[in-house]
């Protein structure tokens, strides 16, 4: 009987990160097994044989799975650490001894809806494309963009020679020469909803994300966080686009 596993699917199942992220964490060398650094992907391990260490520490599996839902502020990167000393949204985890790490990530100047974990499994299928898990965004933008302007971001356009794929875009609010859309996405390009209004010419002013699927903030303050139950876990999976206005 086979008794093997990928390198990274092992790493990602004791809730290191990601299973990309694990990736990542290979190829910097910074895994050893058996005393000897891996950096080639698909390594095969046997964790009941083989010491494997991360930075020197032992990873060992994590039957203990916590799933977090944040209210990130702007101004906080969604990365474990940070060379330029901006803060990181793990720090606002107070009372989680857990390392959890971000699903995804959220733009230094964006806030809202940001999910943590220990689960690598759960993970990888939250960000995977085949899953087209939605996240639904409130975009504050300069000026008013026509009915045919928002059509177009709904059919998709060409950003960066690709095109994006179809979005629900429902536009709410009008004031002082600003419009308030909220938008629906499943894909997860770098800064996406910004660069898809900037390219019809109203870039975002402010930008908050409020759901996974349909797992809304409800009422959660920025800055605060509560532990999702399986009933919010499904939830994230639902592909209902969410008309609410739940904040």
């Amino acid at each position: 009987m086979k008794d093997t596993i990928r390198l990274q699917k092992y790493l990602a199942g004791c809730g290191v990160a990601s299973r990309r992220k694990a990736e990542e964490i290979i190829a910097e060398g910074r895994v050893t097994v058996d005393g000897e650094i891996v950096t080639a992907m698909g390594t095969q391990v046997d964790p009941t044989r083989q010491e494997i260490l991360l930075d020197g520490k032992a990873v060992r599996a994590n039957d203990d799975f916590l799933y977090v839902l944040l209210n990130k502020p702007q101004g906080y990167v969604t990365t474990l650490s940070d060379p330029q000393g901006r803060p990181i949204v793990t720090s606002l985890l107070s009372g989680i001894t857990a390392r959890l790490f971000p699903v995804g990530r959220l733009d230094l100047d964006t806030e809202g809806a940001l999910i943590l974990t220990n689960d690598g499994e759960l993970a990888q299928k939250i960000q995977h494309p085949s899953h087209e898990v939605t996240k639904t965004y409130e975009a504050q933008v300069m000026g008013r963009p026509s009915d045919k302007m928002l059509q177009q971001l709904e059919r998709g356009i060409l950003l960066e020679g690709k095109k994006t794929a179809p979005a629900k875009l429902i536009l709410f609010a009008r004031k002082s020469g600003t419009s308030s859309i909220r938008i629906t996405i499943h894909e997860g390009r770098k800064r996406q909803v910004r660069k898809m209004f900037q390219a019809i010419g109203h870039p975002v002013i402010h930008l908050k994300r409020i759901a996974y699927g349909t797992l809304f903030l409800e009422g959660l303050s920025t800055g605060k966080y509560r532990l999702l139950t399986p009933e919010d876990l499904k939830k994230i999976f639902i592909k209902k686009i969410p008309l609410q206005n739940n904040k």
